[in-house]
């Protein structure tokens, strides 16, 4: 989205005064959404900065080149004044997508191609979970790698441009899903609605499960690869949580500013959950420690995290530690279903096609059976990380939106 954001101008200005949760929520959403910005930090004492005057205001500020000024905005703010948060176009769609993540955005340019009219609606950044990822190798058609954020909004691009609509910085808080008639009630209160739906409302990152890690998130603690994060570990010692390949290629990403990094692995090896190359990768980096058997039990630290506590098989010890990064997998987005008839499995993924239990097929209220991506109601789907037993990778989520655009045509084509 970089050309909205800077109109080939000088780059959007963030400026700041403390590195707390407020300003790494907007680092984060700026990354994550691809938009050109330059982070300045001021001094506590300062008066002026890029020629602002500073008293009584509340920073951060959020600069853009045409010289509009934001005081200490929500990322919500920041994307409506690019112009990125619109109305739907109209109050009918054919399909309605929940998720701007690789599942829903491979659907919305499948759909949207072929002559469906789609809404997506998103409640965050465009790129889901894979927007976090600083360097995704293994996606075919890439042999240099790319960015889950590139490949988001080249994603994002094609959707766009196929006449996708992208209900951005939205959130459903009330569905309804009837024969032929899919109901969303946004949280401004507007409402859409469709013939069919597709879930795409991926995952969210685990949390440590320990006392005050609320406290410093965004401030020392961090989900994802920390790619937003990264410039500012320079001559630091960071930590990785996680043993998969989001905790790989945070490492491998940070170890590029990292003085040095050590990765936290519950387990006892890497081998059966982290793919062979970023392993062989993390082996060979010089400034990176792999200590396995080790777990995060407790934070400690004043406005910033300052300290860790480590217990590695049954031995503890507090480390000092100002930069912890959490990849340890996810949790699945699907509280929406608690008011509906969507099925979900034991750990809240939602069920589909054979999947489901033998009765949720005997109240299957049709003649057929549900297609392979359907949920337990007729013509609401799930694709992508969401959806139980799916293949947590974003090729396989890519494939499964095509896949559901071609079951969502059949649908659409029964009788009302």
């Amino acid at each position: 989205m970089t050309s909205i954001a800077s109109g080939g101008k000088l780059p959007l200005k963030l400026i700041t005064d403390v590195d707390g949760r407020d300003e790494y929520a907007l680092r984060d959403y700026l990354t994550r959404s691809e938009v050109p910005f330059l982070s300045i930090s001021v001094p506590t004492s300062s008066q002026t900065a890029e020629g602002i005057p500073l008293t009584g205001r509340q920073l951060p500020l959020v600069l853009f080149a045409d010289g509009q000024l934001l005081e200490h905005p929500t990322p919500a703010r920041v994307a409506a004044a690019l112009g990125w948060v619109k109305s739907p176009s109209r109050s009918t769609y054919d399909l309605i997508i929940h998720g701007a993540g690789p599942a829903g955005l491979s659907a919305a340019v499948y759909a949207a191609s072929e002559g469906l009219s789609v809404a997506v609606v998103e409640r965050d950044a465009v790129g889901g979970q894979a927007g976090f990822s600083s360097l995704i190798e293994n996606y075919l058609g890439f042999p240099g790698g790319i960015s889950g954020a590139d490949l988001a909004e080249r994603a994002r691009r094609q959707a766009v441009s196929f006449g996708t609509d992208l209900v951005l910085m939205r959130h459903g808080i009330a569905r309804t899903f009837k024969d032929h008639d899919v109901r969303a009630v946004l949280a401004d209160g507007s409402e859409i609605r469709a013939r069919s739906a597709l879930s795409a409302t991926g995952v969210r990152w685990r949390r440590l499960d320990v006392d005050g890690e609320h406290e410093w998130e965004g401030a020392g603690i961090y989900y994802g690869a920390g790619t937003s994060e990264a410039s500012t570990c320079i001559g630091l010692h960071v930590y990785v949580v996680g043993g998969a390949n989001s905790a790989g290629q945070a490492a491998m990403n940070l170890a590029a500013h990292a003085a040095h990094v050590t990765v936290l692995v519950r387990g006892a090896s890497l081998s059966s959950t982290m793919s062979a190359y970023l392993l062989n990768r993390l082996a060979a980096q010089p400034n990176v420690t792999i200590l396995v058997h080790t777990r995060v039990v407790a934070v400690g630290g004043g406005d910033h995290l300052q300290e860790i506590t480590l217990d590695q098989a049954g031995t503890t010890a507090r480390v000092p530690a100002t930069h912890l990064f959490v990849c340890i997998g996810g949790a699945p987005n699907t509280e929406w279903a608690e008011t509906t008839d969507v099925r979900l499995d034991s750990r809240g993924f939602v069920l589909t096609g054979v999947d489901l239990a033998p009765a949720d097929l005997e109240r299957w209220p049709i003649a057929r059976p549900p297609f392979y991506l359907e949920t337990s109601v007729p013509g609401i789907f799930a694709a992508g990380d969401v959806r139980a037993k799916s293949v947590k990778r974003v090729a396989s989520a890519v494939g499964e939106g095509a896949m559901a655009v071609t079951l969502i045509h059949r649908y659409l084509a029964e009788p009302d």
